[in-house]
């Protein structure tokens, strides 16, 4: 299985978590931390997807070899790849990865009915709620989705290589 395949069955595993904990384990256990490991699982899954564009280009050599961090892969991304996607979808990216680190670096957080609210040092706050996330849900899949169309293309190309 080549690299590209590989991160796609990643993303669509990531998404499917984040989907079943908001949907299922959410309702139930009815903790909003549980919210900001949906917004991991959604971050996980977009840069999965975006890494899978990015091997298969690479395998097609429309793009030159890029770093294995975060940054260079979406810079990558947005330059060589961001015309066949909706730049929302660009901006979800972003967008995740700003929630994820505004939480690591936050002083305080603290759960108010069901949302979770992320406090900066200078106390602006970032709030995760059950319908920002199911509107993130369905961004990311829409993403997945035009991966999978733009890798699957010559896919057969690479069936029964190891």
């Amino acid at each position: 299985m080549e690299k590209f395949q590989e991160l796609r069955d990643i993303s669509i595993k990531k998404l499917q978590t984040a989907d079943h904990m908001l949907t299922m384990t959410y309702p139930f256990v009815q903790d909003p931390k549980l919210l900001i490991l949906v917004i991991e699982n959604l971050f996980l899954a977009a840069t999965n997807a975006m890494g899978s564009v990015l091997h298969y280009e690479r395998l097609f050599k429309r793009i030159p070899p890029f770093q294995d961090t975060f940054e260079s892969k979406y810079n990558m991304f947005r330059l060589k790849c961001a015309d066949n996607f909706d730049p929302e979808h660009i901006a979800l990216i972003g967008e995740l990865k700003d929630i994820i680190i505004a939480h690591r670096k936050s002083p305080v957080e603290f759960s108010k009915k069901d949302r979770f609210v992320i406090c900066s040092e200078d106390y602006q706050m970032r709030t995760i709620s059950l319908p920002g996330l199911k509107e993130y849900i369905q961004k990311t899949k829409l993403f997945i989705q035009r991966t999978q169309q733009i890798v699957s293309k010559n896919e057969s190309l690479f069936r029964g290589r190891s």
